[in-house]
């Protein structure tokens, strides 16, 4: 009875934040087959884990934690590095402006190593806060900074061009482009 209490307390709380997962391992990854994989094997991998990680003080920090850490080692192997250049994501939004803009971010994200890459997508889209972030890492919150300052800079060039010159600021996540 007790391991049917356990899948159905892990049921409940995967259908109520995958979608949020999902997104998040979207602007990971920047495509929508590699964020189903890489969703599926922090699933699989936090399924293994559940009766220990539902005791955890902050759970959905412990799940982002598992799915940055998949992300940055999947980066890390050479199957990753094989690309199809151009790529457009597989759903057309009707908003072709929001379209067109949300291509440019994910693009933009794509060219941010992958530590930096995970660093903003959880701080700006997963709303997680600095220590949050540098827990759900494994690294020090000085690290959570400098790489959440190098990774928005290099998007303020990569999104404004003409910006390129000015010092760095802190923009939240709309300004960056990352809705809700």
């Amino acid at each position: 009875m007790a391991g049917s209490q356990a899948d159905d307390d892990f049921v409940q709380y995967v259908s109520a934040r995958l979608h949020r997962l999902h997104r998040a391992a979207y602007l990971m990854c920047g495509e929508a087959h590699q964020a189903d994989d890489l969703v599926q094997s922090t699933l699989v991998s936090l399924y293994t884990q559940w009766r220990q990680a539902r005791s955890a003080a902050n759970l959905d920090g412990y799940v982002h934690r598992i799915l940055a850490r998949r992300f940055i080692d999947e980066r890390r192997s050479a199957w990753s590095r094989v690309l199809l250049p151009g790529r457009l994501p597989d759903v057309v939004e009707p908003d072709r402006d929001a379209y067109v803009d949300r291509v440019a971010i994910v693009g933009a994200l794509r060219t941010l190593p992958a530590g930096q890459r995970a660093v903003i997508v959880l701080r700006y889209y997963s709303d997680l806060s600095v220590e949050e972030t540098a827990r759900a890492l494994g690294c020090s919150t000085g690290n959570v900074k400098s790489q959440c300052s190098r990774g928005l800079a290099t998007l303020r060039k990569a999104l404004s061009p003409d910006t390129a010159d000015q010092p760095p600021t802190f923009r939240d996540r709309e300004e960056i482009g990352i809705e809700r």
